[in-house]
């Protein structure tokens, strides 16, 4: 199996295109770049800048460059030794536009009769034998539609006519004996199959359509085609049947058959009826190209057997080195302040059970809903003594259905994957029971069939990821403010901190069971860009100061929501400096994301207003903004090691290291779609042929500049581990000894060494490295500054004078 050395991530679009990135290829292997990680290519709907609604599975994006630009820029990138991973979207479609998609065309056409029904995850029976599609603003726009030729028109959607439907003699034997219903008249539209339709007669052809438009508010509770979380313009797709995995997938299985892709990245598989059977359907389809699945794995939980790829997409990596770089000392006074500003103490378990009932009693009912009429409601038989042998157990629909919910609300991972995950099961099954007693007898008839392979436990095992997503992520991540650098995709952020022994247990486990996952600190689905984290982790150094800080933010630009204050000026801090429209988008985001003071579907006008003065009081109140510019400024030196060291050790550790686009330099971004702007890659072009044109480092630059001092730490890397593999064949800690030691972090990979600078704050605050020492195991060269040592215990001051981290190569080996 081919795989790589490392990755960068390229967001390709309209605006970026497959010709653009072969533009940069020459410039991405000479920053050492193993292979192109490529975004979603299959045909998106217009306009789309990330492409996962993927509209037409049997083509390349001509918008993103097509097969044209794709062969080139695996030519090119191949004769420069990069191979190329592609994500793919698996589990889902783009049908925003119904036109775009001809297999979500077919379905409204045709409804059951389509050969795309059986491709769709659609309950026909809760839609009356229709598809419903929440597009109407209210239920009364029904007035609006209108119908064109063979198309019926709301506003600027389109929809497909039934054959026949339009027919003067129409009648319902020709649409497959279903009836059209009420339709305000009798069919007979009196005009050519070419005019328009309005009022009654518009009304009369849209009777008799396979699908039904409806309020959009309807789709939380009513929806009866599976989405993607809960985006009502993504339906779910059904790859585990054969001929849609065939169809779905026969365009990136020619790409791979050309040779112009040499591995995969799966979006959200945890979607999927079956995951396992779909990772090795793909494994035998693509003849076993490397393979890495977007899975979020919690806080101990290991990457299921029955799942064969070679890992994930390394968010648990990204958890373990922000945790690092936080103080432990920090987290009892952010955390009473926090209490402070919310008027009380914060449960994290609590809040996110909450958020996650929310989510299932709101914007995800349908799915809850769909799964309950799945339960066999008297199926369950007892013989206790309130239920003599022989009789059954029944439970009303609303009792299934909250059991259901409070059993999702509770589950502490995405999924299970039965019978692997049992045990999560189980322990939701005991909290939904502690905290809601009286429903102990619906839980007693769904637990059993949860635990089969019928459709309930196969959808269960789909849904609850869903839940978790929207419920933690998308929710309670911005309610959880005390330390925001912790609120991050895969991450607990009641996990505080990670101390030097817990870092390397995980790290030396991930060589021995993972060592091809990828490893990561930004994507396009990180809430907070790599380096905007890093800042932010140093208030946890600093917590007074923070405290005195946001009281003075607060009183210039007050706001009435503390934990969302905590989390606008947190972000204000850490993408300093950010432009207006940027801050304004995320400040938005944010509250409704939150869903305390304003939301997506009702948003609060006056709060808003409030919202958005808070922002321009951060550029046009001069006292605002000095105070920000300053405290950013007095906290530089600790950012920068965070930064830098975080950069080095995600590089080094075991696995495949992921470089998100422009992130080689200074990454402040916050969440999408702030996360996918354009790259000025001419810049770090420059920047980098600068550094290799130098007879030597500027040390005092690039030591005090995180930009440059992040561009030499990635370029050596990344060449090292390109150039140089076998250096990277195991993970053993190398210890630091003396006053200071806890602020060291080293690992040796085999003939290389990291070595990082953690709770510099501290460090200088307790008087520095004071005669700390690190035992180097044999003599070596620092890739960075050229300096070499022996093999002895040397002085960290002498080690790390120009930089908060040094990167030691065996003498031997030293390839720069």
């Amino acid at each position: 199996m081919y795989t790589p050395a490392s990755t960068y991530r390229l967001q390709i679009s309209s605006g970026f295109t497959l010709w653009d990135a072969a533009d940069q290829v020459d410039y991405l292997a000479r920053l050492g770049v193993g292979w192109l990680y490529l975004s979603p290519l299959l045909k998106a709907e217009e306009g789309s800048d990330h492409g996962y609604d993927v509209v037409d599975p049997s083509l390349l994006d001509p918008a993103r460059g097509g097969e044209t630009a794709l062969a080139a820029l695996a030519d090119k990138a191949h004769a420069a030794g990069m191979g190329i991973l592609l994500d793919i979207v698996p589990n889902h479609m783009g049908v925003a536009s119904p036109e775009a998609n001809p297999w979500w065309w077919s379905l409204l056409k045709e409804g059951r009769e389509s050969r795309y029904a059986q491709a769709f995850d659609v309950d026909w029976a809760a839609g009356g034998d229709r598809i419903l599609l929440p597009v109407l603003g209210s239920a009364s726009d029904v007035d609006a539609i209108e119908v064109h030729g063979d198309e019926l028109h709301y506003y600027e959607h389109r929809f497909p006519l039934a054959a026949g439907s339009r027919a003067a003699d129409w009648k319902p034997e020709n649409d497959g004996g279903r009836e059209s219903g009420d339709s305000g008249d009798d069919g007979n539209t009196g005009d050519d199959d070419n005019s328009v339709l309005t009022g009654a007669q518009a009304l009369a052809v849209y009777g008799r359509q396979h699908y039904e438009l409806v309020d959009w508010r309807r789709a939380d509770h009513d929806l009866n085609y599976r989405r993607f979380f809960a985006v009502n313009t993504l339906a779910g797709i059904r790859v585990e049947v054969p001929w849609v995995f065939d169809e779905s997938h026969a365009q990136i299985l020619h790409c791979i058959q050309q040779g112009w892709v040499d591995g995969l990245r799966v979006d959200h598989p945890d979607g999927l009826a079956d995951p396992g059977g779909y990772l090795l359907r793909l494994k035998e389809a693509t003849g076993g190209v490397y393979l890495l699945i977007e899975k979020i794995l919690e806080p101990g939980e290991a990457l299921p057997e029955s799942l064969p790829c070679e890992g994930t997409t390394g968010y648990d990596a990204l958890a373990q080195l922000d945790r690092l770089f936080v103080d432990p000392d920090g987290e009892g006074p952010l955390t009473a302040l926090d209490a402070r500003l919310r008027g009380s103490d914060c449960d994290y378990a609590e809040l996110i059970h909450g958020t996650k009932r929310a989510v299932t009693d709101g914007i995800l009912n349908a799915e809850i809903r769909r799964l309950a009429r799945l339960v066999r409601a008297d199926a369950a038989v007892s013989a206790d003594a309130a239920h003599p042998a022989g009789t059954a157990k029944t439970a009303s629909p609303a009792e299934i259905a909250d059991a259901l919910a409070e059993l999702i609300s509770n589950f502490d991972v995405y999924r299970t994957y039965l019978p692997e995950g049992e045990e999560h099961l189980q322990a939701a099954a005991i909290r939904s029971r502690q905290r809601r007693p009286a429903l102990a007898h619906a839980l007693d008839i769904v637990l059993p069939q949860l635990r089969g392979t019928g459709e309930l436990a196969v959808r269960f095992q789909q849904t609850s990821g869903m839940v978790m997503a929207k419920g933690v992520e998308d929710c309670a991540f911005y309610r959880y403010t005390r330390l925001t650098s912790l609120t991050e995709v895969g991450a607990d952020p009641s996990v505080w901190s990670v101390s030097p022994d817990e870092f390397h247990s995980f790290m030396a486990a991930r060589q021995e069971s993972e060592p091809a996952t990828m490893n990561t600190l930004s994507t396009h689905d990180t809430k907070r860009g790599e380096d905007a984290r890093a800042r932010i982790s140093v208030l946890s150094e600093i917590p007074s100061a923070w405290e005195e800080l946001l009281a003075r933010l607060r009183g210039l630009a007050p706001l009435p929501d503390g934990p969302l204050e905590n989390l606008l000026w947190q972000a204000v801090i850490g993408a300093w400096p950010i432009s207006r429209d940027r801050l304004q988008a995320y400040a938005q985001k944010a509250a409704r994301e939150a869903g305390n003071s304003t939301t997506w579907t009702d948003p609060d006008e006056g709060f808003e207003r409030s919202l958005a003065a808070l922002v321009d009081a951060v550029y046009d109140n001069e006292e605002i903004s000095k105070l920000v510019g300053d405290f950013v400024a007095r906290i530089r030196p600790y950012f920068h090691a965070n930064a830098v060291g975080a950069k080095l050790l995600q590089l080094m550790i075991p696995g495949v290291p992921d470089v998100y686009q422009g992130s080689e330099l200074e990454e402040l971004s916050l969440t999408d779609p702030d996360n996918r702007r354009p790259v000025d890659f001419a810049q770090r072009r420059r920047r980098l042929a600068a550094l290799d044109q130098s007879a030597a480092i500027d040390v005092h630059t690039a030591g005090t500049d995180t930009a440059t001092a992040k561009l030499l730490v990635t370029s050596r890397v990344l060449r090292l581990r390109r150039d140089r593999p076998e250096l990277f064949t195991g993970y053993t800690p190398v210890p630091a000894h003396g006053p200071a030691a806890e602020h060291l972090l080293a690992f040796d990979t085999g003939g290389a060494i990291a070595v990082a600078t953690r709770l510099s704050r501290r460090l200088d605050d307790d008087g520095g490295w004071r005669g700390t020492v690190v035992g180097l195991p044999y003599p070596c060269t620092d890739l960075l500054t050229g300096r070499s040592y022996p093999a002895t215990a040397v002085p960290v001051p002498n080690l790390l004078r120009d930089f908060p981290v040094a990167l030691l190569v065996r003498t031997t080996d030293s390839h720069q």
